[in-house]
């Protein structure tokens, strides 16, 4: 009865759980894009998209994927051959342990009418893959712990699943191992099945064969038997036993712990230890079966829908709601693999800078975080977005992400929805927005200036010049007495050189882009070169020309003089960013 109770509670919270997890991924919302679909078009637009997928040409491609991608793991095999065979160990091993063992009443009896789980092939089987996935886990510790491949971090979620693994496998080997050498056990049996009472005559016979042939230990018989006895008790075993047992020995794992055990054995059969090691065996699979929704074994499921979503969707031709959902799920398929974080471009800089969200694999469960509310302190916040903006965008990570997650299209989503926030991004006014700038017809208007006008007013706020930042900025030099001496680079240092000919002005294409551009740029590139010769730091700040340059390096190769235009106006929004910077630091702070 309280296995069945166990098992019940434990498939309701795992249904629930995946009921929950359906609802979080038609309703978290990642990106711009997102916040204005409601969950009943999510759901509508899911189903729809399903539907017409399947009944395409694009089926194909699902079951290419399914075989090649989801069974034989080709994206794992392709970048390491030793995390592969780790993966396919545990994964296909337990999933044909969970198939013919754990679900045997449904699923191994239906198949095979005459199945008993004491039977070859199911005996053997039981052990060879259980055998395989304990392998597994000791490949996958391994390589965790003592190989410890470059900036790969193991977090909780891989603990608790290698914890728990390691749980039902043990359990299930001594619970087997104590199962055969139990006495107890093989009296029950007996009377069941042979109807023999011990003291019987036929009864002592039939457990000198065991004892003999089986391994079971008994308080009173102990070998050598003779060889009259052990022929009676063949004979009865082949009567009323062998249609459903098969050698023990045929458990080449459960078999040696027997063994090992067996000076023991009458104490722990006495103990009813194999009566605890089921409890702890079952609670222990319930327990992983109710928790599966909620941690990382989630990606059991998530990570061949990912692979089978990425396939047929595109950001282009699918609809927003779609990509919506699919990016909800990604949240949930990485399996922390570490495969990101290995081919990041800016990995290196964790070297330099001590924040783990530079690496994909711990940005993603970070922004995970922020999506589903759990992360709110607004200092983690910040360095959760310096470590999203860092990114180049290279694509490397979604390249070999086994779970197909397409991270590049999850970064640029997440960076444009905490871009949104209340204060200020300086990264968006460096080259580091560029492929914010090509991504720019993706993303509303207002959303996509809302975070460079509050980046400017926070820099306005500094210097007291930039009154309304969308338009031009009054240059009457009203703060000329700050004359503070500008210690940029030898490079930059270059302005002094610069007698005004205009001729960076004259190539600009910002410049060429307006009619009149000084009324919306305010100072021009070589106004701005002049200004810094005066050491005029605020008026330089101060000019939108300064924010809107291309870096394009169009001024800097025409200047006769050999001034460096594009760098010194670069390092001059550096200048401006780092002491911006500073004062929202002592705001916040």
């Amino acid at each position: 009865m309280f296995y069945y109770i166990s098992l019940y509670i434990s498939l309701a919270i795992f249904i629930g759980g995946l009921i929950y997890k359906i609802y979080a991924w038609l309703s978290y919302k990642i990106g711009v894009d997102s916040k204005d679909i409601p969950t009943s078009k999510r759901l509508s637009s899911a189903l729809k998209g399903i539907v017409l997928t399947i009944f395409s040409a694009k089926i194909l491609t699902l079951i290419n994927v399914f075989f090649l991608d989801i069974i034989l793991q080709r994206k794992v095999f392709n970048e390491d051959f030793f995390r592969w065979l780790t993966h396919i160990l545990i994964y296909v091993a337990f999933m044909l342990l969970l198939f013919m063992h754990a679900l045997d009443k449904f699923i191994t009896s239906a198949i095979f009418p005459n199945y008993s789980a004491t039977l070859n092939p199911f005996l053997f089987l039981r052990d060879l893959f259980g055998a395989l996935v304990i392998i597994g886990v000791c490949m996958a510790i391994y390589r965790r712990f003592i190989l410890r491949p470059p900036r790969l971090k193991t977090n909780s979620m891989d603990t608790y699943a290698i914890i728990i693994l390691a749980v039902i496998m043990l359990s299930g080997i001594i619970l087997e191992g104590t199962k055969i050498g139990s006495y107890s056990i093989y009296k029950s049996m007996v009377s069941d099945y042979a109807g023999l009472e011990e003291g019987e005559e036929e009864f002592k016979a039939l457990t000198a064969f065991w004892v003999d042939k089986f391994g079971t230990v008994s308080p009173d018989l102990k070998a050598p038997f003779e060889a009259t006895l052990l022929e009676e008790g063949k004979e009865l075993h082949e009567m009323s036993c062998s249609g459903c047992h098969s050698r023990p020995q045929w458990a080449f794992v459960g078999y040696p712990v027997a063994k090992v055990f067996k000076g023991a054995a009458l104490g722990l059969d006495k103990g009813g230890i194999h009566t605890l090691l089921w409890y702890i065996h079952f609670l222990a699979c319930f327990i992983g079966l109710a928790y599966l929704p909620f941690s990382k074994f989630l990606h059991i499921i998530t990570s061949p829908l990912s692979l089978l979503a990425n396939s047929v969707m595109d950001k282009k031709g699918s609809e927003p709601a779609n990509i919506a959902t699919r990016q909800a799920l990604e949240l949930d398929a990485c399996t922390h693999c570490g495969a990101c974080t290995s081919r990041c471009s800016v990995g290196i800089i964790v070297e330099e800078i001590e924040n783990e969200n530079i690496l994909p694999s711990e940005k993603l469960q970070s922004i995970k975080a922020i999506v589903t509310k759990k992360q709110t302190d607004e200092t983690r916040f910040r360095l959760i977005l310096d470590g999203t903006y860092l990114c180049t965008n290279c694509h490397r990570c979604t390249d070999v992400c086994p779970a197909g997650i397409n991270l590049e299209d999850l970064w640029f989503s997440a960076r444009e929805d905490m871009f949104q926030k209340d204060y200020p991004e300086f990264s968006i006014l460096s080259p580091l927005s560029f492929y914010r700038g090509l991504m720019r017809e993706s993303i509303p208007q207002t959303d996509y200036n809302r975070p460079l006008i509050q980046a400017r007013e926070a820099i306005a706020s500094k210097y007291e010049l930039i009154k309304t930042p969308d338009k031009a900025v009054n240059l009457t030099p009203d703060n000329q007495e700050l004359r503070d001496s500008l210690l940029l680079s030898d490079q930059a240092a270059t302005f002094s050189a610069c007698f005004g000919c205009q001729t960076c002005t004259n190539v600009c294409p910002v410049v060429a882009a307006y009619e009149n551009p000084k009324d919306v740029l305010g100072m021009l590139p070589h106004q701005i070169m002049y200004a810094t010769g005066l050491g005029i730091k605020d008026l330089a700040f101060g000019s939108q020309m300064l924010w809107d340059c291309l870096t394009c390096y169009q001024c800097q190769e025409q200047c006769p003089q050999g001034v460096k235009v594009t760098d010194v106006l670069y390092e001059l929004k550096n200048l401006a960013i780092k002491n911006a910077e500073r004062k929202v630091e002592s705001v916040t702070g």
